[in-house]
């Protein structure tokens, strides 16, 4: 695994480096500044139009537990587009298995958010072997009934209509389609602090002078869409079935993207499951409430430490 420092442009307090994976493939990783390379490691995957800034929060909180690397999947935060233009589910999935092969440092607690939800729960499936344990916050499981609210992002998938919402936000700041996300995204918005935001906006402002930003998004989306429509082996919900690692499950009562109630369904087909539902939180409840995220973690990295654990069953909090 080679490193080279990435762009200056990235926040001090959040060290990136680009890292050539076990794949040959070039991402953007991020470590906390008191990374503890003695620590068992843990690979962090954020979701469509997110970036490895993500898991900021809930990192911090972890940092005396686990050494967090965050990456930045192809066309996303720092990480070029992959050079074969593949943005499917399958082809971030071999990314990230890459990235873990590369660490050099065994199995791993692997975390997913939203399509690197997707993508955690096929790794864990196809690759046991790399996977110590598996958190999924409002994993991109396939649901072909979505909220009505989540309608707008999956019609980015169709051809022609990543042009057409070109055209209709064209005129739209930075900061004004930065509020959109933020109101799609998080529970309870207004709470957002303004430094936060301001954060958030400088980000958006960034990624919108990238000629391939739309491209990511536009590509991933169809990716998501692509995996809720496999059958056989590759049903995103057989390979559920089939994860062997313990698995945290995290959802958000306000969640407006992935309908809380199909927690139900997930706490029912992974072998070995635990259930946190968070009444206030959205979509990215590691954004949103990292203290509640990071406590359902220890404590399922505290009982995965001891020896002949026997499994749990999947229980509500909130």
């Amino acid at each position: 695994m080679t490193t080279t420092q990435a762009d200056s442009g990235a926040p001090v307090a959040w060290p990136v480096r680009t890292v050539t994976t076990a794949g040959e493939t070039a991402v953007a990783v991020r470590r906390h500044p008191a990374y503890d390379g003695d620590l068992p490691p843990a690979v962090l995957v954020h979701g469509l139009g997110g970036s490895s800034l993500n898991w900021g929060h809930l990192a911090h909180d972890l940092r005396d537990v686990v050494a967090a690397d965050m990456v930045d999947l192809p066309g996303f935060g720092f990480s070029p587009p992959p050079h074969d233009g593949d943005y499917s589910i399958s082809a971030h999935c071999r990314v990230v298995e890459g990235l873990i092969l590369g660490l050099g440092r065994g199995p791993v607690h692997l975390m997913g958010n939203s399509m690197g939800g997707a993508v955690a729960t096929r790794i864990a499936a196809r690759r046991p072997d790399l996977v110590r344990t598996l958190t999924l916050v409002s994993p991109a499981l396939p649901d072909l009934k979505p909220q009505a609210t989540a309608l707008p992002t999956a019609l980015m998938a169709v051809p022609g209509a990543a042009a057409a919402v070109g055209r209709f936000t064209r005129n739209m700041t930075a900061e004004q389609r930065t509020r959109v996300s933020v109101g799609l995204c998080f529970g309870q918005p207004q709470l957002l602090p303004e430094h936060e935001f301001a954060d958030f906006v400088a980000e958006y402002r960034r990624r919108l002078g990238l000629p391939y930003m739309v491209d990511a998004f536009t590509r991933s989306a169809r990716g998501i869409v692509s995996s809720y429509l496999e059958r056989g082996p590759r049903s995103l919900w057989k390979q559920a079935a089939l994860v062997q690692a313990p698995t945290l499950l995290i959802y958000g009562r306000r969640d407006k993207l992935v309908d809380s109630r199909i927690a139900r369904r997930a706490a029912a087909t992974f072998p070995d499951p635990r259930l946190v539902m968070v009444p206030d939180s959205g979509h990215v409840a590691m954004m949103e409430h990292p203290a509640v995220v990071a406590r359902a973690v220890r404590d399922l990295l505290a009982e995965r430490a001891k020896p002949s654990a026997a499994p749990v069953s999947p229980a509500q909090a909130g």
